[in-house]
Protein backbone atom coordinates (compact mmCIF):
# COMPACT_ATOMS: atom_id res chain seq x y z
CA UNK A 1 0.00 0.00 0.00
CA UNK A 2 0.94 3.17 -0.94
CA UNK A 3 1.53 6.27 1.58
CA UNK A 4 -0.32 9.48 2.01
CA UNK A 5 1.24 12.54 1.38
CA UNK A 6 0.96 16.37 1.62
CA UNK A 7 -0.41 18.53 -1.11
CA UNK A 8 1.03 21.93 -1.21
CA UNK A 9 0.61 25.23 -3.17
CA UNK A 10 3.25 25.89 -6.25
CA UNK A 11 1.64 28.67 -7.62
CA UNK A 12 -0.73 30.92 -7.97
CA UNK A 13 -2.82 33.52 -10.37
CA UNK A 14 -6.14 35.79 -10.12
CA UNK A 15 -7.69 37.58 -13.44
CA UNK A 16 -10.05 40.38 -12.84
CA UNK A 17 -12.28 42.45 -15.29
CA UNK A 18 -11.24 45.93 -16.33
CA UNK A 19 -14.55 47.29 -15.36
CA UNK A 20 -14.62 48.61 -11.74
CA UNK A 21 -18.25 50.09 -10.75
CA UNK A 22 -17.90 52.10 -7.60
CA UNK A 23 -20.81 53.07 -4.74
CA UNK A 24 -21.18 56.33 -6.34
CA UNK A 25 -22.36 54.93 -9.59
CA UNK A 26 -24.31 52.44 -7.72
CA UNK A 27 -26.17 55.88 -6.82
CA UNK A 28 -27.36 56.16 -9.91
CA UNK A 29 -28.88 52.97 -10.80
CA UNK A 30 -30.60 51.63 -6.71
CA UNK A 31 -31.49 53.33 -3.96
CA UNK A 32 -28.79 53.24 -1.75
CA UNK A 33 -25.34 55.26 -0.61
CA UNK A 34 -22.00 55.17 -0.81
CA UNK A 35 -22.00 55.89 3.26
CA UNK A 36 -24.66 53.03 3.74
CA UNK A 37 -22.42 50.14 1.68
CA UNK A 38 -19.21 51.20 3.28
CA UNK A 39 -20.48 51.27 6.99
CA UNK A 40 -22.61 48.04 6.37
CA UNK A 41 -19.96 46.08 3.99
CA UNK A 42 -17.20 47.46 3.76
CA UNK A 43 -16.72 47.94 0.08
CA UNK A 44 -16.14 51.04 -1.74
CA UNK A 45 -15.82 49.25 -5.27
CA UNK A 46 -16.26 46.07 -7.30
CA UNK A 47 -15.41 44.62 -10.79
CA UNK A 48 -17.96 43.61 -13.55
CA UNK A 49 -17.38 41.38 -16.38
CA UNK A 50 -17.80 42.54 -19.85
CA UNK A 51 -21.14 41.40 -21.23
CA UNK A 52 -18.42 38.97 -23.87
CA UNK A 53 -16.95 37.77 -20.73
CA UNK A 54 -17.56 34.27 -19.32
CA UNK A 55 -16.74 32.58 -16.45
CA UNK A 56 -14.05 29.94 -18.28
CA UNK A 57 -12.69 33.22 -19.70
CA UNK A 58 -11.35 34.16 -16.21
CA UNK A 59 -10.41 31.32 -15.16
CA UNK A 60 -8.49 30.83 -17.82
CA UNK A 61 -6.24 33.67 -17.20
CA UNK A 62 -5.76 32.76 -13.46
CA UNK A 63 -5.27 29.18 -14.57
CA UNK A 64 -2.24 30.33 -16.62
CA UNK A 65 -1.02 32.60 -13.82
CA UNK A 66 -0.98 29.94 -11.68
CA UNK A 67 0.61 27.66 -13.60
CA UNK A 68 3.15 30.20 -14.78
CA UNK A 69 4.08 30.79 -11.46
CA UNK A 70 4.44 26.93 -10.29
CA UNK A 71 7.00 26.84 -13.34
CA UNK A 72 4.48 23.96 -14.56
CA UNK A 73 3.46 22.66 -18.27
CA UNK A 74 -0.36 22.28 -19.27
CA UNK A 75 1.38 18.71 -19.87
CA UNK A 76 1.75 17.54 -16.25
CA UNK A 77 -1.92 19.04 -14.50
CA UNK A 78 -3.66 15.79 -13.96
CA UNK A 79 -6.93 16.98 -13.05
CA UNK A 80 -8.92 20.79 -12.77
CA UNK A 81 -11.61 21.64 -10.32
CA UNK A 82 -13.52 24.72 -10.93
CA UNK A 83 -15.70 25.84 -7.94
CA UNK A 84 -18.24 28.13 -9.21
CA UNK A 85 -22.42 29.09 -9.15
CA UNK A 86 -21.94 30.69 -12.58
CA UNK A 87 -20.79 28.07 -14.67
CA UNK A 88 -20.67 29.29 -18.53
CA UNK A 89 -23.35 26.65 -19.57
CA UNK A 90 -25.68 24.08 -17.19
CA UNK A 91 -23.30 21.46 -19.06
CA UNK A 92 -20.32 20.79 -20.26
CA UNK A 93 -18.41 21.76 -17.47
CA UNK A 94 -16.34 24.83 -16.87
CA UNK A 95 -13.20 22.85 -16.02
CA UNK A 96 -13.94 20.93 -19.56
CA UNK A 97 -13.87 24.26 -21.32
CA UNK A 98 -10.64 25.64 -19.44
CA UNK A 99 -9.11 22.12 -20.17
CA UNK A 100 -9.58 22.54 -23.54
CA UNK A 101 -8.16 26.26 -23.98
CA UNK A 102 -5.52 25.56 -22.06
CA UNK A 103 -4.19 22.40 -23.77
CA UNK A 104 -4.16 20.50 -20.86
CA UNK A 105 -5.53 17.32 -23.06
CA UNK A 106 -4.58 15.12 -20.32
CA UNK A 107 -6.38 16.21 -17.31
CA UNK A 108 -9.73 15.14 -16.26
CA UNK A 109 -11.96 17.85 -15.28
CA UNK A 110 -15.66 18.96 -13.36
CA UNK A 111 -17.14 21.73 -11.42
CA UNK A 112 -17.89 21.70 -7.91
CA UNK A 113 -20.70 24.16 -6.41
CA UNK A 114 -20.69 24.61 -2.63
CA UNK A 115 -21.69 28.72 -2.82
CA UNK A 116 -19.19 31.32 -1.42
CA UNK A 117 -17.29 28.05 0.03
CA UNK A 118 -16.83 26.43 -2.84
CA UNK A 119 -13.22 27.18 -3.84
CA UNK A 120 -12.28 25.65 0.01
CA UNK A 121 -14.53 22.60 -0.89
CA UNK A 122 -12.40 22.42 -4.14
CA UNK A 123 -9.26 22.46 -2.45
CA UNK A 124 -10.08 19.78 0.05
CA UNK A 125 -11.03 17.78 -3.09
CA UNK A 126 -8.01 18.59 -4.53
CA UNK A 127 -5.54 17.67 -1.43
CA UNK A 128 -6.80 14.29 -1.25
CA UNK A 129 -6.57 13.46 -4.91
CA UNK A 130 -2.83 14.47 -4.46
CA UNK A 131 -2.45 12.60 -0.61
CA UNK A 132 -3.88 9.63 -2.33
CA UNK A 133 -1.54 9.47 -4.86
CA UNK A 134 -4.12 9.16 -7.57
CA UNK A 135 -2.74 12.84 -9.39
CA UNK A 136 0.48 14.84 -8.64
CA UNK A 137 -0.72 18.06 -9.98
CA UNK A 138 -4.23 19.48 -9.59
CA UNK A 139 -5.27 23.00 -10.75
CA UNK A 140 -7.90 24.53 -8.53
CA UNK A 141 -9.67 27.66 -9.88
CA UNK A 142 -12.60 29.65 -8.15
CA UNK A 143 -14.58 31.81 -10.23
CA UNK A 144 -17.98 34.04 -10.50
CA UNK A 145 -19.22 36.28 -13.08
CA UNK A 146 -22.51 37.05 -10.52
CA UNK A 147 -22.83 40.49 -12.28
CA UNK A 148 -25.37 38.09 -14.17
CA UNK A 149 -26.95 36.49 -11.58
CA UNK A 150 -28.03 40.26 -9.56
CA UNK A 151 -31.00 42.11 -9.74
CA UNK A 152 -29.76 45.35 -9.93
CA UNK A 153 -33.11 47.02 -8.75
CA UNK A 154 -32.58 44.85 -4.99
CA UNK A 155 -30.44 47.31 -3.01
CA UNK A 156 -29.81 44.54 -0.38
CA UNK A 157 -27.80 41.95 -2.79
CA UNK A 158 -26.71 44.34 -5.99
CA UNK A 159 -24.20 46.35 -4.13
CA UNK A 160 -22.15 43.42 -2.14
CA UNK A 161 -21.20 40.87 -5.22
CA UNK A 162 -17.57 41.04 -7.88
CA UNK A 163 -16.88 39.19 -10.65
CA UNK A 164 -13.49 37.36 -10.53
CA UNK A 165 -11.37 34.37 -10.67
CA UNK A 166 -8.61 32.57 -8.78
CA UNK A 167 -6.53 29.98 -8.99
CA UNK A 168 -3.88 27.67 -7.44
CA UNK A 169 -1.36 24.35 -8.53
CA UNK A 170 -1.46 21.70 -5.55
CA UNK A 171 1.48 19.40 -6.01
CA UNK A 172 2.87 16.48 -3.69
CA UNK A 173 4.91 17.60 -0.35
CA UNK A 174 6.39 15.85 2.83
CA UNK A 175 3.64 14.84 5.82
CA UNK A 176 3.65 18.66 7.89
CA UNK A 177 3.88 20.87 4.65
CA UNK A 178 1.69 22.58 2.62
CA UNK A 179 -2.07 21.40 3.29
CA UNK A 180 -2.20 20.64 7.58
CA UNK A 181 -6.04 20.10 7.32
CA UNK A 182 -9.49 20.93 6.22
CA UNK A 183 -12.75 21.62 7.96
CA UNK A 184 -15.81 21.52 6.08
CA UNK A 185 -19.45 21.59 7.03
CA UNK A 186 -23.02 21.91 5.61
CA UNK A 187 -26.71 22.68 7.01
CA UNK A 188 -29.42 22.73 4.32
CA UNK A 189 -32.14 23.36 6.64
CA UNK A 190 -30.47 26.91 5.56
CA UNK A 191 -30.37 27.16 2.60
CA UNK A 192 -33.41 29.38 1.82
CA UNK A 193 -31.63 32.16 3.12
CA UNK A 194 -29.18 32.36 0.64
CA UNK A 195 -30.67 31.20 -3.06
CA UNK A 196 -30.95 31.49 -6.85
CA UNK A 197 -34.71 29.91 -6.22
CA UNK A 198 -35.35 29.50 -10.19
CA UNK A 199 -33.36 27.80 -12.76
CA UNK A 200 -33.25 24.57 -12.28
CA UNK A 201 -35.24 21.33 -12.49
CA UNK A 202 -37.44 22.60 -9.71
CA UNK A 203 -38.43 26.09 -11.16
CA UNK A 204 -37.17 26.19 -14.79
CA UNK A 205 -37.01 29.79 -15.99
CA UNK A 206 -40.47 30.82 -17.50
CA UNK A 207 -42.60 34.28 -17.96
CA UNK A 208 -43.64 33.92 -13.99
CA UNK A 209 -40.36 33.80 -13.29
CA UNK A 210 -38.91 36.13 -15.12
CA UNK A 211 -42.09 38.38 -13.95
CA UNK A 212 -40.82 37.88 -10.14
CA UNK A 213 -36.78 38.08 -10.88
CA UNK A 214 -36.74 34.52 -9.36
CA UNK A 215 -33.68 33.74 -11.27
CA UNK A 216 -31.60 36.46 -9.23
CA UNK A 217 -29.51 35.77 -5.96
CA UNK A 218 -31.98 36.60 -2.98
CA UNK A 219 -30.69 36.36 0.50
CA UNK A 220 -31.84 37.08 4.45
CA UNK A 221 -29.38 39.20 4.98
CA UNK A 222 -29.31 39.42 8.83
CA UNK A 223 -29.47 35.46 9.30
CA UNK A 224 -26.88 34.91 6.62
CA UNK A 225 -24.65 37.52 8.91
CA UNK A 226 -25.52 36.14 12.59
CA UNK A 227 -24.61 32.80 10.78
CA UNK A 228 -21.34 33.89 9.33
CA UNK A 229 -19.99 35.07 12.51
CA UNK A 230 -20.70 32.46 14.41
CA UNK A 231 -19.14 29.79 12.03
CA UNK A 232 -15.86 31.63 10.41
CA UNK A 233 -14.62 31.30 13.75
CA UNK A 234 -16.35 28.08 14.67
CA UNK A 235 -14.82 26.64 11.18
CA UNK A 236 -11.35 28.14 11.86
CA UNK A 237 -10.65 26.73 15.11
CA UNK A 238 -12.11 23.28 14.33
CA UNK A 239 -9.40 23.06 11.17
CA UNK A 240 -6.76 24.63 13.81
CA UNK A 241 -7.23 21.61 16.13
CA UNK A 242 -7.02 18.84 13.36
CA UNK A 243 -4.14 20.19 12.47
CA UNK A 244 -2.88 20.27 16.12
CA UNK A 245 -1.73 23.79 16.10
CA UNK A 246 -3.05 26.55 18.91
CA UNK A 247 -3.50 30.16 17.84
CA UNK A 248 -0.27 31.46 18.68
CA UNK A 249 1.07 29.63 15.82
CA UNK A 250 -1.23 31.70 13.00
CA UNK A 251 0.13 33.62 11.04
CA UNK A 252 -2.31 35.04 8.42
CA UNK A 253 -5.77 34.95 8.38
CA UNK A 254 -7.30 35.12 4.60
CA UNK A 255 -10.79 35.14 4.88
CA UNK A 256 -14.20 34.90 2.81
CA UNK A 257 -14.44 38.26 1.69
CA UNK A 258 -18.23 39.14 2.11
CA UNK A 259 -18.08 41.85 5.25
CA UNK A 260 -15.91 43.43 7.14
CA UNK A 261 -17.45 43.55 10.31
CA UNK A 262 -17.70 39.15 9.69
CA UNK A 263 -14.09 39.49 8.81
CA UNK A 264 -13.45 41.37 11.90
CA UNK A 265 -14.82 38.95 13.98
CA UNK A 266 -13.56 36.05 13.07
CA UNK A 267 -10.19 37.95 13.35
CA UNK A 268 -11.30 38.94 17.04
CA UNK A 269 -12.24 34.96 17.63
CA UNK A 270 -8.69 34.14 16.25
CA UNK A 271 -6.87 37.38 18.43
CA UNK A 272 -5.14 38.29 14.90
CA UNK A 273 -4.29 41.98 14.62
CA UNK A 274 -5.33 43.69 11.80
CA UNK A 275 -1.57 43.69 10.05
CA UNK A 276 -2.69 39.63 10.01
CA UNK A 277 -6.24 39.38 7.98
CA UNK A 278 -6.00 39.78 4.25
CA UNK A 279 -8.27 42.08 3.26
CA UNK A 280 -9.47 43.17 -0.37
CA UNK A 281 -13.29 43.12 0.13
CA UNK A 282 -13.34 46.79 -0.32
CA UNK A 283 -11.98 46.82 -3.75
CA UNK A 284 -13.71 43.85 -5.02
CA UNK A 285 -16.70 43.40 -2.63
CA UNK A 286 -17.99 39.69 -2.61
CA UNK A 287 -16.59 37.73 -5.36
CA UNK A 288 -18.03 34.32 -3.59
CA UNK A 289 -15.92 30.82 -4.91
CA UNK A 290 -13.09 33.42 -6.13
CA UNK A 291 -12.71 35.72 -2.78
CA UNK A 292 -10.15 33.39 -0.91
CA UNK A 293 -8.41 32.35 -3.71
CA UNK A 294 -7.85 36.01 -5.34
CA UNK A 295 -6.75 37.61 -1.53
CA UNK A 296 -4.37 34.59 -1.18
CA UNK A 297 -2.67 35.48 -4.71
CA UNK A 298 -2.63 39.24 -4.19
CA UNK A 299 -1.34 38.75 -0.73
CA UNK A 300 1.49 36.41 -1.91
CA UNK A 301 2.50 38.50 -4.71
CA UNK A 302 3.25 41.41 -2.53
CA UNK A 303 5.27 39.44 -0.91
CA UNK A 304 3.23 39.07 2.52
CA UNK A 305 3.78 35.62 3.19
CA UNK A 306 6.89 33.88 4.28
CA UNK A 307 8.26 30.35 3.96
CA UNK A 308 6.71 28.00 7.34
CA UNK A 309 4.05 30.81 7.79
CA UNK A 310 0.93 29.32 9.00
CA UNK A 311 -2.14 30.42 7.09
CA UNK A 312 -5.98 30.02 7.85
CA UNK A 313 -8.53 30.07 4.82
CA UNK A 314 -12.19 30.17 6.31
CA UNK A 315 -15.29 31.19 4.32
CA UNK A 316 -18.94 30.18 4.34
CA UNK A 317 -21.95 30.10 1.49
CA UNK A 318 -24.99 29.35 0.37
CA UNK A 319 -26.03 25.62 0.94
CA UNK A 320 -25.60 26.87 4.01
CA UNK A 321 -21.87 25.71 3.61
CA UNK A 322 -18.93 26.33 5.56
CA UNK A 323 -15.28 25.05 5.68
CA UNK A 324 -11.80 26.29 6.70
CA UNK A 325 -8.29 24.95 5.99
CA UNK A 326 -4.78 25.62 7.59
CA UNK A 327 -1.79 25.71 5.38
CA UNK A 328 2.03 25.49 5.79
CA UNK A 329 3.42 28.28 3.04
Amino acid sequence: MQKLRAARILGWGKALPDRVLSNQELERIVDTSDEWIRTRTGIRERRIAAPDTAASDLALLAAQEALAKANLTVEKVDLIIVATVTPDMVFPATACLVQSRLGASRAAGFDLEAGCSGFLYALATGREFVASRTYDHVLVIGVEVLSRILNWQDRNTCVLFGDGAGAIVLGPAPLGEGILSTYLGADGAGGGLLSVPAGGSRRPVDQDVLATGAQYIQMNGSEVFKFAVRVMGEASLKALERAGLDLSAVSYLVPHQANQRIIDAAAKRLRLSPDRVIVNLDRYGNMSSASIPVALAEAADEGCFKSGDVLVLVGFGAGLTWGASVVRW
